[in-house]
């Protein structure tokens, strides 16, 4: 059974964990990776301002989307996987239709690319809502609805840029962190702060949040993994191993393993519910900015500033 090979093969051993496919095509350093909601498609964001569609389990290219000036800092997909939104260098939020790859609708975010070093978006369960970044200045979220772009609201208390978003299961709370070194918990119904999550000692690069609504994982500047209770705040466990920043962190969809990227070009795989870690991947040779995990749990993925996407067998 999966809990049980989890539970007593705790040595690295990447021999069971291998790369499968080594997706080359951007001309810059890739941002940003998603899988869609029927674990058919990869999505890459590039600093070449491209947005690239790929096969998951082939690694074929499909198209790519053009439209940004500068590079593709975010990306999410709507839940019915039919609407892709695009956080730009340009300072600009772009809605694509995912099946037709067509521009439907640009919605300005109010900075230049002078401070959009970062520009993560999400989009809410229900499809109803996306989040993203407004500038580095203002330090502001915005909201905007994703089916007409009208802005409904504007979120204020951070005091530096934000790096990442993250929504819960059942769309209630929004959390976001950035480089003032704290995770906000917002919610998104009523638009207040619910909680500010401190712990990290540095800028905090990314966020996830578990299938079952429960917790809460970040990593940040600091080479340190945070995991948290969501509905407390309270902190759980704090995870180290990586030599440089942790870039990136993703859940599986069963909710067994957890996943990071870091600065040192290395992908960690860990037990979520003990932190003990599974493996060790090796193979990029720059940052590693971005891991997702397949719906099934049986993939991975991963974005470098090497230019490449990695695609890692997790299990068969």
């Amino acid at each position: 059974m999966l809990s049980e090979f989890l539970m007593v093969n705790v040595q690295p051993d990447n021999q069971s964990m291998t790369c499968i496919h080594t997706l080359t095509g951007h001309s810059d350093g890739v941002k940003s990776v998603l899988i869609s909601p029927d674990g058919h498609l990869l999505v890459s964001g590039g600093e070449d301002g491209t947005i690239k569609l790929w096969k998951l389990q082939t690694g074929e290219l499909v198209r790519s989307l053009t439209g940004h000036t500068y590079g593709v800092k975010g990306i999410a997909i709507s839940p019915d996987a039919q609407t892709l939104v695009s956080g730009g260098g340009d300072g600009t939020v772009k809605l694509w239709s995912l099946p037709e790859g067509e521009l439907v609708r640009t919605l300005i975010a109010g900075y230049s690319r002078l401070d959009s070093v970062w520009m993560p978006v999400a989009i809410s369960p229900d499809g109803q809502t996306v989040a993203s970044h407004s500038s580095t200045y203002s330090q502001t979220i915005k909201l905007w609805r994703l089916d007409s772009g009208e802005l409904v609201s504007t979120l204020t208390g951070h005091t530096g840029s934000v790096k990442s978003f993250a929504i819960s299961p059942d769309g209630l709370i929004l959390a976001s962190d950035g480089s003032d070194h704290t995770i906000r918990l917002w919610n998104l119904a009523t638009e207040e702060l619910m909680n500010i999550l401190v712990g990290h000692t540095g800028g905090i690069f990314s966020i996830a949040i578990s299938p079952d609504g429960q917790t809460l994982v970040s990593g940040g500047e600091d080479q340190m993994i945070k995991i948290w209770n969501l509905h407390t705040g309270k902190l759980v466990r704090t995870l180290s191993g990586h030599s440089y920043s942790v870039n990136a962190v993703a859940i599986s969809p069963d909710g067994q393993w957890l996943a990071s990227g870091g600065y040192d070009s290395l992908i960690k795989v860990r037990h979520l519910a003990t932190g003990k870690r599974l493996r060790i991947l090796t193979g990029h040779t720059g940052s590693v900015n971005s891991v997702v995990i397949s719906p099934d749990s049986q993939l991975l993925a991963s974005a470098s500033a090497d230019k490449t996407i990695k695609i890692w067998q997790l299990q068969k």
